[in-house]
């Protein structure tokens, strides 16, 4: 069996831990609250839970769907929760697939710490757009990860598009 690893993931975690003991609050509560979608990257909001671009994406279009209320699993979400992440996660599949053209996608949470969530107790759900060849030797053995559009930019276009 052929394995690939990303070691910059686990700093980016250990990073964010650290900043989370300091602060104590909660990022995605934080972002919930907070009226600067562009400066938090936020492309689109709903009644129950919102759309973020990652700031340390897997790949350009890397969103996360994170409901408004701070809850740890899937279990502990209402019906409408789950509707809504639902159709946000369609939502959003849909944007990037007119933006970007991706040839696949993965969707779905890292629920607990082990399962390598690196914001363990405020469940969020995870859209990659993928592309064939998208991995390669740069994560691999330079520990680094190329992402081929500015931040900026991607908001801008999966905004744009989630609004209509």
């Amino acid at each position: 069996m052929k394995r690939l690893f990303s070691p910059w993931r686990s700093a980016y975690i250990d990073s964010f831990k650290k900043k989370q003991k300091k602060s104590e609050k909660c990022l995605f509560c934080r972002i919930a609250t907070e009226d600067r979608d562009d400066k938090n990257l936020v492309i689109w909001r709903g009644e129950h839970c919102y759309v973020v671009l990652n700031l340390f994406p897997y790949n350009s279009g890397h969103a996360m769907i994170v409901p408004y209320r701070h809850v740890p699993g899937i279990g502990d979400l209402r019906a409408e929760e789950h509707r809504e992440i639902m159709n946000a996660g369609a939502k959003c599949i849909d944007a990037l697939t007119k933006t970007s053209k991706p040839h696949g996608f993965n969707f779905g949470a890292n629920i607990g710490r082990a399962a390598g969530a690196g914001i363990e107790h405020h469940l969020h759900f995870h859209v990659v757009p993928r592309w064939e060849g998208d991995t390669n030797f740069m994560p691999v053995l330079g520990e680094t990860k190329l992402i081929s559009e500015d931040l900026k930019r991607t908001w801008t276009r999966l905004r744009r598009r989630m609004s209509t």
